[in-house]
């Protein structure tokens, strides 16, 4: 009996890459920045032309202190930015962190990726950070799903938190401190101590 179909295909490996300004031409960048389910929870509205796309990598993206194209199989399907919060007491030790993701790669498991491999990054590029939080909306299950997913704790709502499109809405606030970040990596052994 011969099998139909061979091997099941690899998934496409998941990166995080810096944008350039030629992503705005890409049909895989404008999937995603234009879709209004995308940027549902965003302050931001869907990108309506490529001019809208390429002035808001221009003078928001690019200047940006870290932010990044998630891209599969080179394509770049979202986006994911870590912002440090202003200094407190003369130092910085906090940031947040944002994530969008094209709809048609939502639920399989890109985003979790994306978030695990830009907390990495994070970590080992700024070590003054102490602390990395993130807010989804009380309505956005998915989101607050792949924070979890990823290793933050979720601490609590944040009632009327923002205003988004006009609306105030409550947020759930997440972290991940670096001493949860420390005890998530694999801790090599040298053998009895």
């Amino acid at each position: 009996m011969e099998l139909q179909g061979g091997p099941p295909e690899a998934e496409p490996e998941i990166t995080l890459r810096e944008f350039t300004l030629s992503d705005a031409d890409a049909e895989a960048f404008m999937s995603w920045a234009s879709d209004p389910r995308v940027v549902r929870f965003q302050r931001r509205d869907a990108y309506t032309s490529l001019d809208e796309a390429r002035r808001y990598i221009a003078d928001h993206v690019l200047p940006h202190p870290w932010y990044r194209a998630i891209c599969l199989g080179g394509l770049p399907v979202g986006s994911i930015s870590v912002k440090p919060a202003p200094v407190e007491d003369g130092r910085l030790f906090r940031a947040s962190v944002g994530y969008r993701i094209a709809h048609a790669h939502w639920g399989r498991g890109v985003a979790t990726h994306a978030l695990r491999a830009a907390v990495e990054a994070v970590f080992a590029a700024w070590p003054w950070l102490l602390r990395l939080e993130a807010v989804a909306d009380v309505e956005n299950q998915a989101s607050q799903r792949v924070l979890e997913k990823a290793g933050f704790v979720r601490e609590g709502v944040l009632r009327r938190y923002i205003v988004l499109k006009g609306r105030p809405r409550d947020m759930v606030m997440f972290s991940l401190v670096d001493t949860d970040h420390l005890v998530q990596k694999p801790v090599e052994s040298h053998g009895p101590v």
